[in-house]
């Protein structure tokens, strides 16, 4: 059974080596044909996953990838098995297919028609590609809340390759819109068509491949993990979609085992050594006291600003300042601790410095008080910034 499944995967990569060799596409489609009545998503992901360790970059196969997906196009097995749960309002996959749907809605009635039109409606088409733009949540979401999930079971060349595409597929509604007042109508057009045609086989991807894969691997308790972190990243497309709460099966669960000593986060994990480290690396001092008006904490970073020595630790912070000003510390503090305020701004000039200081309210979840947090930073760097740097430097 092992030696069967090894040749078609040979056989897969083959066909794949030889489109990239530059093989004729309908020939290798023939041959395809010859071969395969249909293949799994699991095979496409492990043949993918089998060339990136081969040496081939995600990049060769991301160049390949419309090609290939053709190549599958119609013999995919998962592409007729049917879930409960992927059609149910809220699923991450129910959301994602809605959204493909108006995607390809705009597209289809609305920018290709305009891009036909003697004269050409260029403001109309550039506000047609505006709202295409919008796209950008959808992969967001696909990259950010999906992928995690596939890596973690050990799906990771088919997520490289297709974030690739999704940056190309920015890339280009990003030129037209970019660029469009020195396009002349023919190029605006072309690139209007370029842009689209991206995203439409894009759709093709997530609904043919991507989509039957994940629903055969990821878990009812992921898929809930996945439909709560989403609404970050939602769309004009389906908006104000529901929570999926599935009824779990009673070994899932949704969270990660975590280690003795580790500190459980809203959003992760980390250790004390770790957290202690990322507070003495974040570019400014931070100051907490509690709701008792004592100081618990203060960062100690490389370069204070203000200096902070360990004995105010459990000191009542009216004493950390002049007699002269305390009255300005405890007014931004009851402000903070009765809601009037979330937070209070102050700026200064001081040794060649333009320091930023701002006090915030920090609340738990249930908006309870639980003390003042100073965040002080020298700014003037920052002020002194001009253009774009978009890569690393030598």
């Amino acid at each position: 059974m092992s030696e069967f499944i090894n040749n078609r995967q040979e056989k897969l990569k083959e066909l794949i080596l030889k489109l990239h060799d530059g093989a004729n596409e309908e020939e290798v489609k023939k041959e395809f044909k010859e071969h395969f009545e249909s293949v799994t998503t699991k095979e496409i992901s492990e043949m993918e996953r089998n060339l990136v360790q081969e040496g081939m970059a995600p990049e060769e196969i991301q160049r390949l990838c419309n090609v290939h997906a053709s190549l599958f196009e119609g013999s995919i097995e998962e592409i007729h098995r049917t879930s409960k749960s992927e059609h149910t309002p809220g699923h991450p996959v129910y959301t994602f297919r809605l959204e493909n749907v108006k995607i390809k809605k705009l597209v289809e009635r609305t920018i290709l028609p305009l891009c036909e039109t003697s004269p050409l409606s260029r403001d109309e088409l550039l506000g047609a590609v505006g709202q295409l733009m919008e796209i950008d949540a959808h992969y967001a979401r696909k990259e950010n809340a999906l992928f995690p999930y596939m890596e973690k079971h050990g799906i990771t060349a088919p997520p490289k390759v297709m974030w690739g595409v999704d940056d190309e597929i920015r890339s280009d509604i990003k030129v037209v819109l970019r660029n469009a007042r020195s396009f002349d109508d023919d190029q605006l057009v072309e690139a209007v068509k370029k842009a689209v045609k991206g995203v439409m086989d894009m759709i093709s991807k997530e609904e043919n491949i991507l989509f039957p894969m994940v629903l055969d691997t990821l878990t009812e308790s992921e898929w809930a993990t996945i439909s709560s972190v989403s609404k970050e990243f939602e769309t004009s497309w389906a908006m104000n979609q529901p929570s999926y709460l599935p009824q779990l099966v009673q070994h899932e669960t949704v969270d990660e085992t975590i280690s003795d000593g580790v500190v459980k986060m809203t959003a992760g994990f980390l250790t004390p050594e770790e957290i202690n480290g990322i507070f003495n690396t974040v570019p400014f001092d931070m100051t907490f006291v509690g709701a008792d008006d004592k100081v618990k904490f203060f960062t100690q970073g490389k370069e204070r600003i203000f200096s902070r020595p360990m004995s105010i630790i459990n000191r009542e912070v009216k004493n950390c300042h002049p007699p002269q000003s305390v009255h300005v510390v405890e007014k931004i503090v009851e402000d903070l601790r009765s809601g009037k305020k979330e937070h209070e701004d102050f700026w200064i000039s001081m040794r060649g410095m333009f320091v930023h200081i701002r006090y915030y309210a920090v609340r738990n979840e249930k908006g309870e008080f639980l003390g003042t947090l100073e965040v002080t930073q020298d700014v003037q760097p920052i002020r002194e910034l001009e253009g774009e740097k978009r890569l690393m430097s030598e």
